[in-house]
């Protein structure tokens, strides 16, 4: 890559990202929540969590077909002879 091509490729990576700092900047809070808000009390940290171990498992048995997928493939493409 030629240092002109370089130099332009980081003038417009520079020149994009500006406008959307100024648009993550712009945006308003919350508003404050009503006046009954925590009337019941409050609650234990970690009692209102997501469950991550069915997530995590798709992820893994996912990953583990993809990864048989590319050995079989590699596997298949040694035993070929070659012409």
């Amino acid at each position: 890559m030629t240092m002109k091509k370089m130099l332009i490729q980081i003038t417009l990576i520079v020149v994009f990202s500006l406008p959307m700092d100024y648009q993550i900047n712009a945006q308003q809070s919350p508003p404050d929540p009503p006046g009954s808000h925590g009337q019941s009390g409050n609650q234990e940290a970690g009692s209102n969590s997501a469950p991550i171990g069915s997530g995590l498992g798709i992820l893994l048995v996912l990953g583990a077909a993809y990864g048989g997928k590319k050995v079989y493939k590699a596997w298949q493409q040694k035993d070929e002879p070659e012409a």
